[in-house]
């Protein structure tokens, strides 16, 4: 779909999406809990169905009803689970194909991971060789399916910290499961750690056990059971609410966002803290959160823990006055795109002065942009800040292939109008 709009957003209000990360957390346990739960979950993005599908396809029953989901668990002692094949759909989904990956060596299924896009060529690197080295044969890496077969063992867990956070969290999701106690130790200084911090909240819904035993160690008791707290509830998603607030921020009126919780775990809530240092307006009142136009200016940021606020945080650098650098994100260079080179190219496209480093941005903030056409680049997020950045555009903004923004935010162009803006197919 390749839209073109004619108008930005006009301000008002609009609702936060269920998180995609807690509900990927949430629905997990759920499966693995010793009794049916009830995940309530407002929205159900891609990611969050091929989630939901992959834990069906491994024996759950997963019934979307009133809002949420219905998770009556997964049958660990299956008959023939080690000959048995089951196949697992993981889409582009980078977080489920890392998060059951160990859960299913964990519990001994024989699987098959489909994948799509470019997920089969994002690292697997230090979850696969650590997965190997405690019991498990997996094919080569790098192409589609992947298979995995064996038992996970328990044991000392040595990752690396400079890929992906979810292998962390992976772990700390099945190794529960296993007979033994087993330690994940950390190599580096780990990044984005708030996400291994949702996990660890995810585990404590459902009774689960973790020690963080000194900086970066954690102890995970083997044999432990999910208990079902039978209801749950997934959160407002900070790291969707960012693209709102950031057009808060760049646009001529306020824009608030409903249903955020300012206690969370999500480590994009600091879109508030950072949109306030460029020099926005911020209120919050009864989970309502504003942000207000300001005299915009450029700031030094490091994204090591939010590394997904990292494009839409280009967009309002286009349009602060003065230089603003966006250091410590190499990593987006292994997400849906190599998000470093495409928010440069699509940035550029609609007439921002912005130029990729090795790990990391540098933007010359703009009065105005001219707008354009931009591609997607089958990235939601690239997408969703081209979006945004129409607040400052002079001419309209087409963005090819934009249905890409289905992945975490199904509605967001319905909420793009609801907030005023005008936009149509081209």
């Amino acid at each position: 779909m390749n839209i073109r709009i004619t108008k930005p957003i006009q301000g008002g209000a609009v609702r936060a999406v269920s998180s995609k990360s807690e509900a990927h957390r949430l629905l997990i346990c759920a499966a693995l809990a010793d009794s049916e739960t009830f995940v309530f979950c407002a929205d159900r993005p891609e990611d969050i169905n091929v989630t939901a599908g992959c834990l069906e396809a491994l024996g759950a029953r997963v019934q979307y009803k009133r809002d949420g989901f219905y998770v009556t668990p997964i049958n660990r002692q299956a008959e023939n689970k080690e000959t048995n094949q089951y196949v697992l759909d993981c889409g582009e989904s980078g977080a489920t194909l890392r998060f059951m990956l160990p859960v299913c060596g964990a519990l001994g299924f024989k699987t098959s991971f489909n994948m799509r896009g470019r997920l089969p060529s994002r690292p697997l690197s230090g979850l696969y060789e650590a997965m190997i080295s405690h019991g498990c044969k997996l094919s080569e890496p790098g192409c589609s399916p992947l298979t995995c077969e064996g038992q996970l063992k328990s044991g000392v867990y040595s990752i690396p910290s400079n890929i992906s956070s979810q292998y962390v969290s992976g772990l700390l999701l099945a190794l529960p499961l296993l007979s033994k106690d087993s330690i994940i130790h950390i190599k580096g200084i780990l990044e984005s750690y708030p996400y291994v911090d949702m996990t660890l909240e995810a585990l404590r819904m459902f009774g689960v056990a973790v020690s963080e035993e000194e900086q970066q160690v954690f102890r995970i008791r083997g044999n432990q059971t999910f208990n079902s707290p039978k209801s749950v509830t997934v959160e407002g998603d900070w790291s969707s609410a960012a693209f709102w607030l950031s057009a808060g921020a760049i646009g001529n009126r306020p824009v608030t966002c409903t249903g955020l919780n300012l206690a969370s775990r999500q480590g994009d809530r600091a879109i508030v803290n950072l949109l306030e240092r460029f020099g926005a307006k911020t209120s919050f009142e009864n989970g309502n959160v504003t942000v207000s136009p300001g005299t915009l200016k450029g700031i030094e940021i490091d994204v090591k823990d939010t590394p997904d606020l990292a494009p839409v945080l280009a967009a309002v650098a286009a349009a602060a006055e003065g230089t603003t650098i966006i250091k410590n994100a190499g990593r987006l260079r292994i997400k849906e795109s190599d998000r470093l080179r495409t928010v440069t190219v699509s940035l550029s496209n609609l007439g921002a002065d912005i130029k990729e480093t090795e790990d990391g941005l540098v933007i010359a903030g703009r009065k105005t942009l001219t707008g354009g056409e931009t591609e997607s680049f089958g990235d939601h997020r690239i997408a969703m800040t081209a979006a945004v950045v129409s607040a400052v555009c002079t001419g309209d903004v087409m963005i090819r292939n934009a249905e890409a923004v289905r992945k975490s935010y199904s509605g967001f162009f319905e909420d793009f109008i609801s907030l005023g803006g005008v936009w149509e197919k081209y």
